[in-house]
């Protein structure tokens, strides 16, 4: 509807910019799993993105991967669980650090991971053209600002 787009739009001007960031975030989530679905990884669900997350979580330990996501490493060890069932992760013993463990991608895994990379390039070209190629320059240009900055560290 024409009319529910542009209240939404004209609400978007008074959002704060967590909302900002964080609704594009849940709507590439979403993209990702469904596109992912429909590929051929159907079991994968949306709290999976955890792990799946740039920059992945091969050859990372799960406790990395839970501060990364901003949960507990009971939570983190769950997901890792239910993608490690599922075909897409092993982990294993560290050969260097005793008792430490790692994640790894399965074949599996890292064809998963490949697909990701295909649908954000994708969504890449779909956001390009809807803002034009120069404001979504602008867009990642300044991005890699707030991410390199300050700001976020």
């Amino acid at each position: 509807m024409p009319s529910s787009r542009k209240n939404r739009s004209a609400n978007a001007k008074d959002m704060l910019i967590g909302a900002l960031l964080r609704v594009p975030a849940q709507a590439i989530h979403r993209r990702i799993i469904h596109d992912l679905n429909v590929a051929g990884f159907g079991e994968l669900r949306l709290p999976h993105i955890a792990v799946l997350q740039f920059p992945g979580p091969d050859g990372v330990r799960p406790g990395v991967l839970a501060e990364r996501a901003g949960m507990s490493k009971q939570a983190m060890n769950q997901l890792l669980g239910s993608l490690e069932g599922l075909g897409y992760i092993a982990r294993s013993d560290t050969p260097d650090e005793g008792r430490a463990r790692i994640v790894r991608f399965t074949r599996r895994g890292h064809a998963a991971y490949s697909k990701i990379h295909e649908i954000l390039h994708e969504i890449e070209r779909e956001w390009s053209a809807e803002l034009g190629p120069a404001r979504f320059a602008q867009l990642k240009e300044l991005l890699c600002r707030v991410w390199n900055s300050r700001l976020i560290h």
